[in-house]
């Protein structure tokens, strides 16, 4: 029997912009009979860097994931570190919702004693804030070290590797030797392209969230777990219908406008 795993990715996107993103089940080895499903959302907020984008974003996964379970999938991965709308769909579902960031801080525990995140820019701190919050796991978090890119969330890395990988490399390192890090966290699903390069050059693991999120979701599943209904209790009055008609009016407003640019800020 199929087990099917939707990965709901936090972006609007083309087919062939997608395939940027499928990429990363070809770096993780699943049991056979597991099949992953990439769907993006209706509708996002350009990029992640405040607190109203984590909202829009939250609503438009929420929507994404609303009727996956009558849909017949077994369980969900996020596809992005910042975990958005995973406690959300928890509340509604009772199939496992996974999100890497939440489980990559967890597992470099397992692997070493502090981690360090590197990251494309300085305005996507606030994401890893907010998690290492929630988990009381600021002191076991030795950096966070950004390259100052503004990342490509549509292309991701592609035609750019040459010139991102040294910068990576070199932020990794100085994690490692100025910081103290001993396990190295990718810091979105958007650059799981300069992993292989990135554990080829450091001598400490370095952790690609994306992949590991399919491996754990395959983990629970097979461990018959789920999310506890206690932390995640059920809405006494679902609104699905307003939710699904909130991004219908959304998707509706966005249609057909071009990607608006993004400017680099000094901070």
């Amino acid at each position: 029997m199929e087990t099917k795993i939707l990965i709901i990715v936090p972006f609007p996107m083309t087919e062939s912009q997608l395939l940027n993103r499928k990429e990363q089940s070809t770096k993780v080895k699943l049991n056979k009979n597991i099949e992953l499903y990439y769907q993006p959302v209706k509708a996002a907020p350009r990029t992640f860097v405040s607190q109203e984008d984590y909202l829009i974003a939250d609503v438009g996964i929420l929507e994404a994931g609303l009727k996956a379970q009558e849909e017949g999938y077994h369980a969900i991965c996020i596809d992005t570190v910042s975990d958005s709308g995973v406690a959300a769909l928890r509340s509604v579902l009772d199939i496992p919702v996974i999100g890497p960031g939440r489980t990559m801080f967890l597992t470099a525990l397992m692997l070493g004693e502090k981690f360090s995140i590197i990251t494309m820019w300085k305005e996507w701190f606030g994401l890893y804030y907010k998690t290492l919050t929630d988990l009381n796991m600021h002191k076991k978090c030795a950096s966070i070290r950004s390259i100052d890119v503004v990342p490509d969330n549509r292309e991701l890395l592609k035609g750019k590797e040459s010139d991102i990988l040294p910068l990576l490399i070199d932020a990794s390192k100085k994690c490692i030797n100025e910081d103290g890090a001993d396990v190295i966290c990718l810091g979105s699903t958007t650059m799981h392209q300069a992993h292989a390069k990135l554990q080829n050059e450091l001598d400490v693991p370095v952790i690609n969230p994306g992949p590991l999120s399919y491996k754990t979701a395959e983990t629970i599943l097979s461990l018959k777990l789920n999310h506890s209904r206690k932390t995640y209790p059920k809405p006494k009055v679902p609104k699905h219908n307003m939710i699904i008609n909130m991004i219908k009016a959304a998707e509706l407003n966005e249609k057909n406008k071009p990607l608006e640019k993004i400017e680099k800020e000094n901070l």
